[in-house]
């Protein structure tokens, strides 16, 4: 096991399994299941986020769906097709269950990838300036995750700068937020997004191995 790739990629959320689980799919002989976790911010808003789970971890009487646990794991992408299009999904694959630690940040999550996309900056109708990457995470079997990061203020301006290939390790938290899409019936719609709100970042050196590249139209998007 290359665990260099492990560690490129780690995620630890604490809170409640609030929906599932709900059967997803097979692989070698192992059943997995989807559900979301409820994780409390530090106001009074939480993230409600999806995880894949093995039916061998669900087995484990802290998931039980009524006391906080803690989970660790890595924040996977995956693409699906929906009404035609291509679609960029978001799920945190959980590998460990932990004993539930109050004192603990409910939500870390450390990445080491490289900028697949130009930076996007911009300022919010309140001068708030943010910049949205899109990063590539290698993982093991020469796969790779393609994960929506955001940066804010100082941060922001820093990863405007950056071109695509260069190589980041961030450290953030994942975050849900609801938005609004107009249909092409014209139906106004209410969806969810994932994305890392980065906390720290900081530049390595540049190195030619992102892997394959997403698609160009793909949306980060979650039924």
């Amino acid at each position: 096991m290359n665990y260099e790739l492990m560690n490129n990629n780690i995620v630890t959320l604490s809170g409640v399994i609030s929906e599932g689980p709900k059967y997803s799919h097979q692989m070698f002989g192992e059943g997995f299941y989807e559900a979301f976790i409820t994780v409390p911010r530090l106001s009074e808003q939480v993230d409600i986020l999806p995880i894949t789970i093995s039916e061998r971890l669900l087995q484990d009487e802290r998931v039980s769906g009524e006391q906080p646990v803690t989970i660790t794991g890595q924040l996977r992408s995956y693409n699906k097709i929906i009404d035609g299009k291509s679609r960029l999904l978001l799920t945190v694959f959980v590998r460990d269950i932990l004993d539930y630690d109050p004192e603990r940040n409910p939500n870390i999550i450390d990445l080491t990838g490289f900028i697949c996309k130009p930076p996007v900056y911009r300022t919010t109708p309140f001068k708030r300036e943010i910049c949205d990457i899109l990063l590539a995470v290698n993982r093991a079997y020469n796969k790779s995750d393609y994960l929506p990061c955001i940066a804010w203020g100082r941060n922001a301006r820093f990863v405007r700068e950056l071109e695509v290939g260069e190589k980041l390790v961030i450290n953030g938290r994942v975050q849900s937020r609801t938005y609004q899409k107009m249909t092409e019936d014209g139906e106004l719609v209410t969806k969810v997004a994932y994305e890392i709100s980065i906390n720290r970042i900081s530049r390595e050196e540049s190195l030619n191995d992102m892997g394959d590249q997403p698609e160009e139209d793909l949306e980060q998007d979650m039924e």
